[in-house]
Protein backbone atom coordinates (compact mmCIF):
# COMPACT_ATOMS: atom_id res chain seq x y z
CA UNK A 1 0.00 0.00 0.00
CA UNK A 2 1.35 4.03 -0.89
CA UNK A 3 0.28 6.90 0.22
CA UNK A 4 2.71 10.22 -0.53
CA UNK A 5 4.18 12.90 1.33
CA UNK A 6 6.30 16.67 0.27
CA UNK A 7 9.46 17.00 0.64
CA UNK A 8 11.12 20.31 -0.50
CA UNK A 9 7.73 20.84 -2.46
CA UNK A 10 8.13 17.34 -4.41
CA UNK A 11 5.82 13.84 -3.93
CA UNK A 12 7.45 11.20 -2.68
CA UNK A 13 5.86 7.69 -2.81
CA UNK A 14 5.81 6.45 0.72
CA UNK A 15 5.77 2.50 0.89
CA UNK A 16 3.50 0.98 3.87
CA UNK A 17 3.69 -2.42 5.21
CA UNK A 18 0.94 -4.23 5.93
CA UNK A 19 1.95 -5.51 9.78
CA UNK A 20 0.63 -8.99 10.01
CA UNK A 21 -2.53 -9.57 12.53
CA UNK A 22 -1.36 -10.08 15.98
CA UNK A 23 -1.59 -13.48 17.46
CA UNK A 24 -3.39 -13.19 20.60
CA UNK A 25 -1.60 -13.78 24.20
CA UNK A 26 -0.41 -17.42 24.56
CA UNK A 27 -2.43 -16.92 28.40
CA UNK A 28 -5.48 -16.79 26.42
CA UNK A 29 -5.09 -19.63 24.88
CA UNK A 30 -4.05 -21.25 28.18
CA UNK A 31 -7.14 -20.00 30.11
CA UNK A 32 -9.50 -21.27 27.51
CA UNK A 33 -7.61 -24.47 27.55
CA UNK A 34 -7.65 -24.73 31.70
CA UNK A 35 -10.98 -23.65 32.26
CA UNK A 36 -11.85 -26.81 29.44
CA UNK A 37 -9.76 -28.77 31.55
CA UNK A 38 -11.05 -27.78 35.18
CA UNK A 39 -14.78 -27.98 33.91
CA UNK A 40 -14.79 -31.48 33.19
CA UNK A 41 -12.93 -32.54 36.24
CA UNK A 42 -15.35 -30.54 38.23
CA UNK A 43 -18.22 -32.44 36.73
CA UNK A 44 -16.65 -35.75 37.89
CA UNK A 45 -16.63 -34.93 41.35
CA UNK A 46 -19.17 -32.72 41.95
CA UNK A 47 -22.47 -34.96 41.36
CA UNK A 48 -21.87 -37.03 44.15
CA UNK A 49 -22.53 -34.64 47.03
CA UNK A 50 -25.86 -34.26 44.49
CA UNK A 51 -26.63 -38.00 44.64
CA UNK A 52 -29.09 -38.17 47.29
CA UNK A 53 -31.28 -35.14 46.54
CA UNK A 54 -31.22 -36.48 42.76
CA UNK A 55 -32.60 -39.90 44.02
CA UNK A 56 -35.56 -38.20 46.20
CA UNK A 57 -36.23 -35.60 43.30
CA UNK A 58 -36.61 -38.07 40.49
CA UNK A 59 -37.54 -41.06 42.65
CA UNK A 60 -33.92 -42.89 41.87
CA UNK A 61 -32.67 -45.98 43.73
CA UNK A 62 -29.01 -47.61 44.25
CA UNK A 63 -28.60 -48.14 40.87
CA UNK A 64 -29.76 -45.67 39.34
CA UNK A 65 -27.56 -43.32 41.17
CA UNK A 66 -24.63 -45.46 39.91
CA UNK A 67 -25.58 -44.80 36.67
CA UNK A 68 -25.75 -41.00 37.20
CA UNK A 69 -22.10 -41.41 37.75
CA UNK A 70 -21.06 -43.96 36.05
CA UNK A 71 -23.18 -42.65 32.40
CA UNK A 72 -20.63 -39.44 32.26
CA UNK A 73 -17.38 -41.57 33.49
CA UNK A 74 -17.51 -44.73 31.38
CA UNK A 75 -18.04 -42.60 27.41
CA UNK A 76 -15.03 -40.28 28.97
CA UNK A 77 -13.14 -42.85 29.65
CA UNK A 78 -13.63 -45.44 26.67
CA UNK A 79 -13.46 -42.87 24.33
CA UNK A 80 -10.38 -41.10 25.53
CA UNK A 81 -8.19 -44.13 23.68
CA UNK A 82 -9.20 -42.14 20.32
CA UNK A 83 -10.31 -38.78 20.84
CA UNK A 84 -7.02 -37.54 20.99
CA UNK A 85 -7.00 -39.11 17.40
CA UNK A 86 -9.83 -37.00 16.35
CA UNK A 87 -8.72 -33.82 17.93
CA UNK A 88 -5.88 -34.30 15.52
CA UNK A 89 -7.80 -34.77 12.71
CA UNK A 90 -10.30 -31.72 13.32
CA UNK A 91 -7.97 -29.60 14.32
CA UNK A 92 -7.67 -29.24 18.40
CA UNK A 93 -8.75 -25.48 18.18
CA UNK A 94 -12.19 -26.75 16.36
CA UNK A 95 -12.59 -29.97 17.95
CA UNK A 96 -11.94 -28.14 21.56
CA UNK A 97 -14.93 -25.45 20.79
CA UNK A 98 -17.30 -29.05 20.03
CA UNK A 99 -16.46 -30.27 22.83
CA UNK A 100 -17.47 -27.29 24.98
CA UNK A 101 -20.37 -26.52 23.26
CA UNK A 102 -21.64 -30.21 23.32
CA UNK A 103 -20.91 -30.60 26.84
CA UNK A 104 -22.52 -27.10 27.63
CA UNK A 105 -26.12 -27.81 25.94
CA UNK A 106 -25.93 -31.21 27.88
CA UNK A 107 -25.48 -29.66 30.68
CA UNK A 108 -28.25 -27.44 30.07
CA UNK A 109 -30.18 -31.26 29.34
CA UNK A 110 -29.24 -32.40 33.05
CA UNK A 111 -30.32 -29.55 34.31
CA UNK A 112 -33.65 -29.25 32.71
CA UNK A 113 -34.31 -33.42 32.68
CA UNK A 114 -37.75 -34.55 33.85
CA UNK A 115 -36.54 -37.66 35.14
CA UNK A 116 -33.91 -40.01 35.52
CA UNK A 117 -33.42 -41.58 32.23
CA UNK A 118 -33.12 -38.46 30.84
CA UNK A 119 -30.29 -37.57 32.94
CA UNK A 120 -28.48 -40.06 32.45
CA UNK A 121 -28.76 -39.77 28.89
CA UNK A 122 -27.59 -36.77 29.10
CA UNK A 123 -24.56 -37.71 31.03
CA UNK A 124 -23.88 -39.76 28.36
CA UNK A 125 -23.66 -36.83 26.02
CA UNK A 126 -21.56 -35.15 28.64
CA UNK A 127 -19.12 -38.19 28.86
CA UNK A 128 -18.32 -38.13 25.13
CA UNK A 129 -18.03 -33.95 24.98
CA UNK A 130 -15.28 -34.32 28.29
CA UNK A 131 -13.61 -37.42 25.94
CA UNK A 132 -12.98 -34.81 23.33
CA UNK A 133 -12.33 -31.70 25.29
CA UNK A 134 -9.70 -33.17 27.47
CA UNK A 135 -7.05 -33.88 24.75
CA UNK A 136 -7.83 -31.22 22.56
CA UNK A 137 -7.40 -28.80 25.47
CA UNK A 138 -3.69 -29.71 26.30
CA UNK A 139 -2.96 -29.94 22.59
CA UNK A 140 -4.02 -26.34 22.84
CA UNK A 141 -1.77 -25.42 25.51
CA UNK A 142 1.08 -26.99 23.75
CA UNK A 143 0.65 -25.30 20.49
CA UNK A 144 0.61 -22.29 22.65
CA UNK A 145 4.29 -22.38 23.68
CA UNK A 146 6.66 -22.72 21.19
CA UNK A 147 9.49 -22.63 24.15
CA UNK A 148 9.59 -25.95 26.19
CA UNK A 149 10.26 -24.65 29.28
CA UNK A 150 7.48 -22.17 29.18
CA UNK A 151 5.26 -24.79 27.96
CA UNK A 152 6.22 -27.19 30.69
CA UNK A 153 5.07 -24.61 33.06
CA UNK A 154 1.67 -23.95 31.52
CA UNK A 155 1.05 -27.75 31.53
CA UNK A 156 1.81 -27.48 35.44
CA UNK A 157 -0.79 -24.35 35.25
CA UNK A 158 -3.21 -27.02 32.94
CA UNK A 159 -2.90 -29.96 35.68
CA UNK A 160 -3.57 -27.68 38.82
CA UNK A 161 -6.65 -27.01 37.71
CA UNK A 162 -7.70 -29.96 37.02
CA UNK A 163 -6.65 -30.91 41.30
CA UNK A 164 -8.15 -27.87 41.92
CA UNK A 165 -11.18 -28.52 40.36
CA UNK A 166 -11.97 -32.18 42.01
CA UNK A 167 -10.94 -30.43 45.19
CA UNK A 168 -13.30 -27.98 45.13
CA UNK A 169 -16.24 -30.64 43.45
CA UNK A 170 -17.45 -31.78 46.32
CA UNK A 171 -17.87 -28.23 48.56
CA UNK A 172 -19.14 -27.21 45.33
CA UNK A 173 -21.64 -29.61 44.69
CA UNK A 174 -23.18 -29.34 48.41
CA UNK A 175 -23.38 -25.76 48.25
CA UNK A 176 -25.12 -25.32 45.14
CA UNK A 177 -27.52 -28.26 46.23
CA UNK A 178 -27.93 -26.78 49.45
CA UNK A 179 -28.39 -23.15 48.07
CA UNK A 180 -30.66 -23.51 45.64
CA UNK A 181 -31.51 -27.09 43.95
CA UNK A 182 -29.44 -30.18 42.40
CA UNK A 183 -30.08 -29.00 39.02
CA UNK A 184 -27.84 -26.03 40.12
CA UNK A 185 -25.02 -28.22 39.65
CA UNK A 186 -25.50 -28.53 35.78
CA UNK A 187 -26.73 -25.00 35.55
CA UNK A 188 -23.47 -23.58 36.19
CA UNK A 189 -21.44 -25.20 33.68
CA UNK A 190 -23.38 -22.50 31.10
CA UNK A 191 -21.68 -19.48 31.73
CA UNK A 192 -18.49 -20.82 32.41
CA UNK A 193 -18.88 -23.05 29.20
CA UNK A 194 -19.90 -19.63 27.49
CA UNK A 195 -16.97 -17.72 28.65
CA UNK A 196 -14.77 -20.82 27.28
CA UNK A 197 -16.01 -21.22 23.99
CA UNK A 198 -15.52 -16.52 23.75
CA UNK A 199 -11.93 -17.47 24.27
CA UNK A 200 -11.76 -20.50 22.63
CA UNK A 201 -12.58 -18.34 19.70
CA UNK A 202 -9.05 -15.90 19.81
CA UNK A 203 -6.79 -18.75 20.39
CA UNK A 204 -5.10 -19.56 16.84
CA UNK A 205 -6.33 -22.08 14.85
CA UNK A 206 -5.13 -25.72 14.52
CA UNK A 207 -3.59 -27.19 11.84
CA UNK A 208 -5.49 -31.13 10.95
CA UNK A 209 -3.16 -33.95 10.90
CA UNK A 210 -3.41 -37.11 9.46
CA UNK A 211 -4.48 -39.61 12.33
CA UNK A 212 -5.27 -43.36 11.98
CA UNK A 213 -8.31 -44.19 13.90
CA UNK A 214 -9.63 -47.51 14.94
CA UNK A 215 -13.16 -47.47 14.69
CA UNK A 216 -13.84 -51.13 14.77
CA UNK A 217 -11.84 -51.26 18.51
CA UNK A 218 -13.31 -48.61 20.09
CA UNK A 219 -16.39 -49.83 19.19
CA UNK A 220 -15.87 -53.54 20.91
CA UNK A 221 -14.20 -51.42 23.86
CA UNK A 222 -17.51 -49.39 24.67
CA UNK A 223 -19.80 -52.59 24.12
CA UNK A 224 -17.66 -54.33 26.46
CA UNK A 225 -17.39 -51.74 29.23
CA UNK A 226 -21.05 -50.53 29.05
CA UNK A 227 -22.45 -54.41 29.20
CA UNK A 228 -20.20 -54.71 32.01
CA UNK A 229 -20.64 -52.05 34.19
CA UNK A 230 -24.65 -53.00 33.18
CA UNK A 231 -24.16 -56.36 34.36
CA UNK A 232 -22.46 -55.46 37.52
CA UNK A 233 -25.25 -52.47 38.67
CA UNK A 234 -28.25 -54.45 37.40
CA UNK A 235 -27.60 -58.44 38.32
CA UNK A 236 -30.37 -60.68 37.91
CA UNK A 237 -31.16 -62.37 34.34
CA UNK A 238 -30.06 -59.02 32.70
CA UNK A 239 -27.21 -59.02 34.11
CA UNK A 240 -25.96 -62.24 32.98
CA UNK A 241 -26.96 -61.23 29.72
CA UNK A 242 -24.76 -58.11 29.49
CA UNK A 243 -22.24 -60.06 31.21
CA UNK A 244 -22.05 -62.21 27.89
CA UNK A 245 -21.91 -59.78 25.92
CA UNK A 246 -18.82 -58.04 27.89
CA UNK A 247 -17.19 -60.67 27.55
CA UNK A 248 -17.49 -61.52 23.68
CA UNK A 249 -16.91 -57.72 23.09
CA UNK A 250 -13.90 -58.25 24.97
CA UNK A 251 -12.50 -60.95 23.02
CA UNK A 252 -13.45 -59.13 19.51
CA UNK A 253 -11.53 -56.46 21.17
CA UNK A 254 -8.77 -58.38 21.80
CA UNK A 255 -8.52 -59.74 18.62
CA UNK A 256 -8.76 -56.57 16.51
CA UNK A 257 -6.46 -54.83 18.36
CA UNK A 258 -3.57 -57.78 17.85
CA UNK A 259 -4.08 -57.97 14.17
CA UNK A 260 -4.70 -54.24 13.53
CA UNK A 261 -2.26 -51.85 11.80
CA UNK A 262 -3.57 -48.57 14.02
CA UNK A 263 -5.08 -50.68 17.27
CA UNK A 264 -6.18 -48.07 19.44
CA UNK A 265 -4.68 -49.80 22.58
CA UNK A 266 -1.57 -51.44 21.28
CA UNK A 267 -1.16 -54.91 23.64
CA UNK A 268 2.47 -55.24 22.88
CA UNK A 269 3.00 -52.25 25.59
CA UNK A 270 1.89 -54.60 28.13
CA UNK A 271 4.46 -56.73 27.50
CA UNK A 272 7.12 -54.09 29.50
CA UNK A 273 6.78 -55.44 33.31
CA UNK A 274 6.41 -51.57 34.36
CA UNK A 275 3.65 -50.51 32.20
CA UNK A 276 1.43 -53.51 33.15
CA UNK A 277 2.40 -52.85 36.98
CA UNK A 278 1.76 -49.07 36.71
CA UNK A 279 -1.93 -49.63 34.77
CA UNK A 280 -2.63 -51.69 37.67
CA UNK A 281 -1.55 -49.50 40.27
CA UNK A 282 -3.41 -46.58 38.30
CA UNK A 283 -6.36 -48.87 38.73
CA UNK A 284 -6.65 -49.87 42.10
CA UNK A 285 -6.15 -46.13 43.34
CA UNK A 286 -8.98 -44.66 41.22
CA UNK A 287 -11.01 -47.87 42.64
CA UNK A 288 -9.98 -46.60 46.43
CA UNK A 289 -10.26 -42.70 46.00
CA UNK A 290 -13.34 -42.42 43.75
CA UNK A 291 -15.52 -45.14 44.76
CA UNK A 292 -14.60 -44.17 48.52
CA UNK A 293 -15.79 -40.69 47.43
CA UNK A 294 -18.76 -42.03 46.47
CA UNK A 295 -19.57 -44.16 49.55
CA UNK A 296 -18.62 -41.68 52.06
CA UNK A 297 -20.86 -39.20 49.95
CA UNK A 298 -23.69 -41.21 50.65
CA UNK A 299 -22.76 -42.24 54.23
CA UNK A 300 -22.68 -38.83 55.44
CA UNK A 301 -26.05 -37.82 54.17
CA UNK A 302 -28.08 -41.06 54.60
CA UNK A 303 -26.47 -42.90 57.51
CA UNK A 304 -25.88 -39.33 59.32
CA UNK A 305 -28.59 -37.26 58.06
CA UNK A 306 -26.08 -34.56 57.33
CA UNK A 307 -26.66 -31.88 54.67
CA UNK A 308 -25.28 -31.69 51.22
CA UNK A 309 -23.19 -28.41 52.13
CA UNK A 310 -21.99 -29.87 55.04
CA UNK A 311 -21.15 -33.37 53.45
CA UNK A 312 -18.96 -31.40 50.67
CA UNK A 313 -17.19 -29.66 53.53
CA UNK A 314 -16.40 -32.50 55.05
CA UNK A 315 -14.59 -33.77 52.17
CA UNK A 316 -12.46 -30.45 51.70
CA UNK A 317 -9.51 -31.57 54.37
CA UNK A 318 -8.96 -34.70 52.08
CA UNK A 319 -9.52 -33.55 48.44
CA UNK A 320 -7.74 -30.09 49.33
CA UNK A 321 -4.00 -31.35 50.26
CA UNK A 322 -3.79 -33.66 46.75
CA UNK A 323 -2.44 -30.44 44.50
CA UNK A 324 0.30 -29.85 47.34
CA UNK A 325 1.16 -33.66 47.83
CA UNK A 326 0.89 -34.42 44.03
CA UNK A 327 3.80 -31.89 44.02
CA UNK A 328 6.04 -33.25 46.40
CA UNK A 329 5.04 -36.81 44.94
CA UNK A 330 7.08 -35.33 41.48
CA UNK A 331 10.03 -34.29 43.46
CA UNK A 332 10.19 -37.91 45.19
CA UNK A 333 9.75 -39.32 42.04
CA UNK A 334 12.98 -37.51 40.22
CA UNK A 335 15.17 -37.64 43.20
CA UNK A 336 14.27 -41.02 44.19
CA UNK A 337 12.76 -43.05 41.15
CA UNK A 338 9.09 -43.98 40.85
CA UNK A 339 9.46 -47.56 43.01
CA UNK A 340 9.69 -45.48 46.38
CA UNK A 341 6.45 -43.07 46.11
CA UNK A 342 4.30 -45.35 44.31
CA UNK A 343 5.20 -48.17 47.00
CA UNK A 344 4.64 -46.08 49.94
CA UNK A 345 2.08 -44.21 48.27
CA UNK A 346 -0.06 -47.38 47.90
CA UNK A 347 0.72 -49.09 51.39
CA UNK A 348 -0.62 -46.01 52.82
CA UNK A 349 -4.15 -45.82 51.20
CA UNK A 350 -4.43 -48.97 52.15
CA UNK A 351 -3.73 -49.26 55.75
CA UNK A 352 -5.91 -46.03 55.88
CA UNK A 353 -8.80 -48.05 54.07
CA UNK A 354 -8.54 -50.74 56.78
CA UNK A 355 -8.53 -48.01 59.24
CA UNK A 356 -12.35 -46.95 58.41
CA UNK A 357 -13.33 -50.22 58.95
CA UNK A 358 -13.69 -48.90 62.12
CA UNK A 359 -16.40 -46.17 61.26
CA UNK A 360 -19.93 -46.60 61.81
CA UNK A 361 -22.93 -44.38 62.09
CA UNK A 362 -22.09 -43.14 65.96
CA UNK A 363 -18.49 -42.09 64.93
CA UNK A 364 -18.23 -37.96 64.78
CA UNK A 365 -18.01 -36.43 61.20
CA UNK A 366 -15.22 -34.56 61.65
CA UNK A 367 -13.06 -37.60 63.09
CA UNK A 368 -14.30 -39.09 59.69
CA UNK A 369 -12.97 -36.84 57.55
CA UNK A 370 -9.58 -36.90 59.48
CA UNK A 371 -9.39 -40.35 58.48
CA UNK A 372 -10.17 -39.92 54.98
CA UNK A 373 -6.70 -38.12 54.70
CA UNK A 374 -4.60 -40.47 54.63
CA UNK A 375 -6.32 -42.07 51.72
CA UNK A 376 -5.94 -38.96 49.36
CA UNK A 377 -2.55 -38.39 50.96
CA UNK A 378 -1.23 -42.23 49.78
CA UNK A 379 -3.37 -41.96 46.38
CA UNK A 380 -1.71 -38.69 45.43
CA UNK A 381 1.37 -39.81 46.44
CA UNK A 382 1.46 -42.63 44.06
CA UNK A 383 -0.16 -41.40 40.65
CA UNK A 384 2.57 -38.55 39.63
CA UNK A 385 5.50 -41.45 40.02
CA UNK A 386 3.26 -43.96 38.60
CA UNK A 387 2.28 -42.02 34.94
CA UNK A 388 6.39 -41.06 35.17
CA UNK A 389 7.40 -44.81 35.55
CA UNK A 390 4.75 -45.13 32.33
CA UNK A 391 6.23 -42.68 30.48
CA UNK A 392 9.61 -43.42 31.00
CA UNK A 393 8.66 -47.54 29.87
CA UNK A 394 7.57 -46.15 26.38
CA UNK A 395 9.05 -45.17 23.27
CA UNK A 396 8.97 -41.13 22.27
CA UNK A 397 6.50 -41.65 19.89
CA UNK A 398 4.15 -43.96 21.98
CA UNK A 399 3.63 -41.26 24.21
CA UNK A 400 0.59 -40.16 23.91
CA UNK A 401 -1.10 -43.09 23.52
CA UNK A 402 0.40 -44.97 26.52
CA UNK A 403 -0.70 -41.51 28.58
CA UNK A 404 -4.70 -42.11 27.19
CA UNK A 405 -4.33 -45.97 27.67
CA UNK A 406 -3.46 -45.18 31.99
CA UNK A 407 -6.11 -42.23 31.82
CA UNK A 408 -8.77 -44.32 30.51
CA UNK A 409 -7.91 -47.28 32.45
CA UNK A 410 -8.09 -45.33 35.34
CA UNK A 411 -11.38 -43.56 34.94
CA UNK A 412 -12.99 -47.24 33.74
CA UNK A 413 -11.89 -48.68 37.04
CA UNK A 414 -13.07 -46.00 39.10
CA UNK A 415 -16.38 -46.24 37.34
CA UNK A 416 -16.55 -49.67 37.94
CA UNK A 417 -15.44 -49.29 41.62
CA UNK A 418 -18.58 -47.28 42.10
CA UNK A 419 -20.86 -50.09 40.54
CA UNK A 420 -19.37 -52.51 41.80
CA UNK A 421 -19.26 -50.71 45.85
CA UNK A 422 -23.08 -49.31 44.73
CA UNK A 423 -24.44 -52.62 44.67
CA UNK A 424 -22.48 -53.73 47.93
CA UNK A 425 -24.13 -50.90 50.13
CA UNK A 426 -27.09 -51.04 48.94
CA UNK A 427 -28.86 -53.29 51.10
CA UNK A 428 -26.94 -52.93 54.33
CA UNK A 429 -25.20 -49.92 54.10
CA UNK A 430 -22.55 -50.35 56.99
CA UNK A 431 -21.54 -54.20 56.07
CA UNK A 432 -21.69 -52.84 52.08
CA UNK A 433 -19.10 -50.29 53.08
CA UNK A 434 -16.50 -52.56 55.58
CA UNK A 435 -16.59 -55.14 52.56
CA UNK A 436 -16.08 -52.33 50.15
CA UNK A 437 -12.87 -50.84 51.94
CA UNK A 438 -11.27 -54.51 52.13
CA UNK A 439 -11.64 -54.90 48.68
CA UNK A 440 -10.02 -51.55 48.20
CA UNK A 441 -7.53 -51.96 50.52
CA UNK A 442 -6.66 -55.96 48.89
CA UNK A 443 -6.08 -54.01 45.49
CA UNK A 444 -4.05 -51.27 46.86
CA UNK A 445 -1.46 -53.99 49.30
CA UNK A 446 -1.61 -55.97 45.69
CA UNK A 447 -0.51 -53.54 43.52
CA UNK A 448 1.83 -52.04 46.24
CA UNK A 449 3.87 -55.37 46.51
CA UNK A 450 3.66 -55.40 42.66
CA UNK A 451 5.11 -51.78 42.94
CA UNK A 452 7.94 -52.74 45.04
CA UNK A 453 9.47 -55.21 42.69
CA UNK A 454 9.66 -52.58 39.85
CA UNK A 455 13.32 -51.73 38.58
CA UNK A 456 14.76 -49.10 36.37
CA UNK A 457 16.54 -45.51 36.18
CA UNK A 458 14.37 -42.90 38.43
CA UNK A 459 12.02 -41.43 37.00
CA UNK A 460 12.28 -38.64 34.92
CA UNK A 461 9.36 -36.24 33.97
CA UNK A 462 8.47 -36.33 30.23
CA UNK A 463 11.77 -38.54 29.54
CA UNK A 464 12.62 -41.59 28.46
CA UNK A 465 14.50 -44.74 28.82
CA UNK A 466 18.25 -44.16 27.90
CA UNK A 467 18.63 -44.87 24.31
CA UNK A 468 15.11 -44.47 23.60
CA UNK A 469 14.62 -40.70 22.91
Amino acid sequence: MSTEQTLGGVQLPVIERELPPKRPAPAVTLTAALLGFALICLDASVVNVALPSIGASLDGGMSGLQWVVDAYTLPFAALMLSTGAFSDRAGASRAYALGTAVFTLASVACGLAPGLPALIGARVVQGVAAAVVLPASLALVRQAYADPGRRARAVAVWAAGGSVAVALGPVAGGLLTTAWDWRAIFFVNVPVGAAILLLAARAPRSERRPAPLDLAGQATAVVSLTALTFAVIERGPAGWAALVVAVAAAAAFLRIESRGAHPVVPLTLFRDRTVAVTVAAGAAVSVAFYSMVFVFSLFFQQVQGRSPLFAGLLFLPMTGLIAVTNVVAGKLAGRYGARLPMTVGQALAAVALLVLLYVDAGTPPALVAVLLIPLALGCALTVPPLTAAMMDAVPAERAGVAAGLLNAARQVSGGLGIAVFGGLVADDFESGMRLSLLVGAALLAATAALSSRLAGPPASWGGTRRGRR
